[in-house]
């Protein structure tokens, strides 16, 4: 097995092992990124050659004094481009922001190169990560790893990329709309949003305000999802409301006899979201597999109105993002450089009342209460991870879902606001394809911090099925 085809865990022990140098294992990875970057334009403001390569022979010289600086100690990791790097210019996808230089790091990036990470450059991203389709105007769009004709899925669609193409060992990534979760469905890979405070978000300007937003893990094994998230996890005095548990326990092996568990399947929530075929399919076969692990699943629905939701949402959106970027709307200069979608948030934040978003507040705590009643009968909720397959990557977002018009550009995927809004612990897990060899993925909703339960979950899963393994893009198998 080559170096790239390593699970991050079984990566970190071969370094640690000394069966692989940090500098070869750096070789390989870039080997790889020249090889399908090129195509898919997943990574982007890489660092020289030369520089990473130097780091990766330091980390060597380390290792032959008995130094580890941690799990990730030589492996290369690249930064969603939403998240500060010191020293590495971080656009946001934004011509606004496209020299900037961020003097620190971000928490979780700080938590990563502690840990021993290399990193190599950014992940790419959709313009201030607005949009499940990774495209912008400083570098451009980025292709599904199946299919590069085809969307990567946002925002994180860089990151998922990268991993599926073996670019990257593990991935960071964020969250606010099904970031870490929709990308990893499309490109056949795992992605866990955690529960809210898990990962410190910032240093931000907003500490008590922003409760929709979190950055989190993607791996291709959950084991490596589970400790990517040991590192980034745990408290941070700067963020008052990150939680405090030990991080450690997230990496901890994930076994679990799930005999008897009950599970919930919400589908389409009774034909309220609009699916693309085979989606629904695809996910209801996978319900089998649940109940090959002994589970108990049975269909089931909130009391709650899922237009109140959506509405609800909105309201949430508009009003956080009209505070980031109402300063540069407010510039004539600065909103030409602002995309239509991004424009139309700050619009609608505009309009909104203290009274508006106060409702909108009662309205996602009813939301939380109405998922709590779910959780007294059931251990874990499933619903799918997208409404449509991965489309035209020419085509910014898709108009129609099941011959039902979008009225937004987020509103094909409605599907994982519910997880966001209640601050729960939701990941994608893989189940499949439909017979034009496009991925699709589940997602596993547990209770308020139950993040280590809806692993544990996903790995069984994993165990049965492996999709990851048996089915890798076709251009991995291909001479370069």
């Amino acid at each position: 097995m080559s170096i790239v085809e390593l699970d991050a865990i079984e990566l970190s022990q071969a370094i640690h092992a000394r069966q692989v140098s940090c500098h070869e294992v750096m070789q390989a990875y870039l080997a790889q990124v020249e090889r399908f970057n090129p195509t898919v334009n997943a990574l982007v403001s890489l660092r020289s050659h030369e520089e990473v390569l130097a780091e990766a022979s330091q980390r060597d010289r380390e290792l032959d004094q008995g130094q580890s600086r941690g799990w990730m100690h030589g492996m290369p990791q690249a930064i969603k481009d939403l998240a500060a790097t010191q020293g590495l210019r971080t656009t946001l996808g934004s011509r606004l922001f496209a020299e900037h230089i961020p003097q620190e790091d971000a928490i979780s990036v700080a938590r990563v190169r502690a840990s021993g990470a290399i990193i190599i450059g950014k992940t790419n991203v959709p313009e201030f990560g607005l949009g499940s389709q990774t495209y912008n105007s400083v570098f451009g769009t980025t292709g599904n790893a199946y299919d590069p004709r085809l969307v990567a899925g946002g925002s994180s669609g860089g990151a998922a990329v990268a991993l599926a193409l073996r670019m990257l060992p593990v991935a960071d990534g964020s969250d606010m709309m099904g970031s870490l979760r929709n990308p990893a469905a499309f490109n056949n890979v795992f992605g866990l949003r955690p529960s809210q405070g898990r990962v410190p978000h910032g240093p931000a300007p907003e500490l008590f305000v922003q409760q929709l937003a979190t950055e989190g893990p993607m791996g291709r094994s959950v084991a490596d999802v589970a400790r990517l998230l040991s590192v980034q996890a745990g408290y941070d005095p700067r963020v008052p409301l990150s939680l405090k548990e030990d991080p450690a326990v997230l990496g901890e092996p994930l076994q679990r006899d799930f005999k008897g568990a009950r599970l919930g399947w919400l589908g389409d929530y009774n034909g309220y979201l609009p699916m693309e075929d085979g989606v629904m399919r695809l996910c209801e076969t996978a319900l089998k597999d649940f109940a090959a692990l002994g589970c108990e699943v049975e269909h089931c629905q909130p009391e709650f109105s899922l237009e109140r939701l959506w509405q609800t949402w909105l309201v949430h959106r508009h009003w956080l993002i009209q505070g980031s970027l109402g300063a540069a709307y407010a510039d004539p200069q600065k909103r030409a450089l602002l995309k239509p979608e991004a424009q139309w948030e700050v619009q609608g934040g505009l309009q909104l009342s203290a009274a508006d978003v106060y409702q909108a507040s009662v309205n996602r705590s009813d939301w939380y209460r109405a998922l709590g009643k779910l959780f007294e009968r059931y251990d874990f909720l499933l619903l799918p991870t997208a409404q449509v397959f991965p489309f035209d990557a020419q085509q910014a977002w898709p108009r129609l879902v099941a011959g039902r018009e979008m009225d937004t550009y987020h509103r094909w995927m409605e599907v994982v606001i519910g997880a966001t809004l209640a601050g729960l612990p939701s990941m994608n897990v893989p189940v499949g394809f439909n017979p034009q060899g496009l991925p699709m993925g589940l997602q596993i909703i547990g209770p308020a911090q139950a993040d280590r339960a809806v692993l544990q979950l996903a790995y069984a899963h994993e165990q049965l099925t492996q999709w990851v393994q048996r089915r890798p893009p076709a251009c991995l198998s291909t001479t370069g």
